[in-house]
């Protein structure tokens, strides 16, 4: 019986909460991810995850807490999205490399009350060769990734180091997302 559903179609978030053992249902939903403008990216982020949750539940009406998230790169006060293309996303990279970025993941989770967290990782990438750049792309790894990388697979070789969440960096911080759960009840270990 699922404790949740969750208002995303990322196979990473479901992993993630297939890890922490949190039954949960799946209802896909679309939003409009354009930034508003002059918009920071923590109010960006805590936007869309709201907007997603409140779609799901206006969408399917459901009778379980729904949870959603969103993730997004920011260097400097630049927010970088998925990738269009190919130019976007060797873009992206060309500009990650050798500098240390932030990964913003909100998290909004509505059942009796509405929830709502954030988490914020810096993430260090080595500088890359053109080459690594190429073949990177070629690999389709970033086609669908904010920043136009994941960590959890190749990209994982471009990173030096990462401060704060990891999960977090995946797309839903396990930390927060426990934090909210046992706010609506849902207990993890017990």
């Amino acid at each position: 019986m699922p404790q949740i559903i969750i208002a995303s179609a990322s196979p990473r978030r479901q992993e993630l909460l297939n890890q922490i053992n949190v039954r949960h249902f799946v209802q896909i939903v679309d939003i409009d991810e354009t930034p508003l403008f002059n918009e920071s990216p923590t109010n960006y982020v805590q936007r869309l995850a709201a907007e997603k949750a409140a779609r799901c539940i206006q969408k399917f009406n459901p009778k379980l807490p729904v949870l959603a998230a969103d993730t997004t790169v920011v260097l400097g006060n630049q927010i970088m999205g998925k990738p269009q293309n190919q130019n976007e996303a060797l873009s992206m990279l060309h500009q990650l490399s050798g500098n240390t970025h932030q990964v913003f993941t909100a998290i909004a989770l509505f059942g009796n009350k509405q929830h709502h967290a954030l988490s914020v990782t810096e993430v260090t990438f080595k500088t890359l060769s053109e080459t690594e750049i190429l073949a990177y792309w070629q690999s389709g790894e970033p086609i669908d990734k904010a920043g136009s990388y994941a960590i959890q697979g190749i990209g994982s070789l471009f990173i030096e180091r990462i401060n704060g969440s990891f999960s977090g960096v995946m797309g839903l911080p396990l930390f927060e997302t426990a934090q909210l759960l046992a706010q609506e009840g849902i207990e993890l270990l017990t």
